[in-house]
C-alpha cells in the first residue's frame, strides 16, 4: 500500500519517517492505520500534482476513517484539489464537510472565503455590483471567522477588511 516516494526533499522524507514510526508506536487499530496511510500517500500524490491519484487515497482514507476530526483534513484535502481544479462548487462542499466535523479549522475558512471573493470580482467584472457585495460580505463573515481563530494567519485578509470598511464585528 505504500506509495514510492519520488518526491526526494528533506521535508517530505522527514514526514514520512515520522509518521512511519507514528504508526508503529501509538496503540490504533489496523483500520486506522490503513486510512493514515492512504491520507498519507494521498497527500505525497497531491503535492506532486497528481490530483486524480490523490483523490483515489483520500476517498479510500475517507472509507476507512472514523474519526471526525481526521476526516475534516481528509475532506478539507479534497476540496483543496477541488479548488486547484477551478471547480469552485464542488470546493466549497467539501470545505463546509470539513467545517462541519471540526468547526476551528481555519484554514478551510479561509479557503471558503477566497472563493467567495473570487466570485464576488467575477460579479465586478460581469456588471453585477448588488451581487458582488453579496458575496464580498459573505467573503468578510468567513475571513472575520478564519482571523478570530488564527489571529496572525491572515494579514492580506485582515488588511481587506480594514480597506473596505469590513472589519466590524472582529474580536481577535
Amino acid at each position: 500500500m505504500p506509495r514510492t516516494q519520488r518526491n526526494d526533499n528533506f521535508i517530505d522524507k522527514t514526514f514520512t519517517v515520522v509518521a512511519d514510526i507514528l504508526l508503529k508506536v501509538l496503540p490504533t487499530s489496523q483500520r486506522e492505520k490503513q486510512a493514515f496511510s492512504y491520507y498519507r500517500n494521498g497527500m505525497s500524490a497531491q503535492a506532486e500534482g497528481e490530483y486524480a491519484e490523490a483523490l483515489q487515497n483520500y476517498y479510500e482514507a475517507m472509507r476507512l476513517e472514523v474519526d471526525a476530526y481526521d476526516r475534516s483534513y481528509i475532506l478539507y484535502n479534497i476540496g483543496l484539489i477541488h479548488t486547484s481544479n477551478g471547480e469552485h462548487g464542488r470546493a466549497l462542499e467539501y470545505y463546509y464537510q470539513a467545517l462541519e466535523r471540526n468547526p476551528s479549522l481555519s484554514s478551510a475558512l479561509n479557503n471558503i472565503a477566497v472563493i467567495y471573493h473570487y466570485r464576488g470580482e467575477q460579479a465586478i467584472e460581469n456588471g453585477q455590483s448588488e451581487i458582488s457585495q453579496i458575496l464580498f460580505e459573505k467573503a468578510a463573515d468567513y475571513w472575520k471567522e478564519a482571523i478570530r481563530l488564527a489571529p496572525t494567519n491572515y494579514i492580506e485578509a485582515l488588511n481587506w477588511l480594514k480597506m473596505t470598511g469590513r472589519l466590524t464585528g472582529l474580536t481577535a
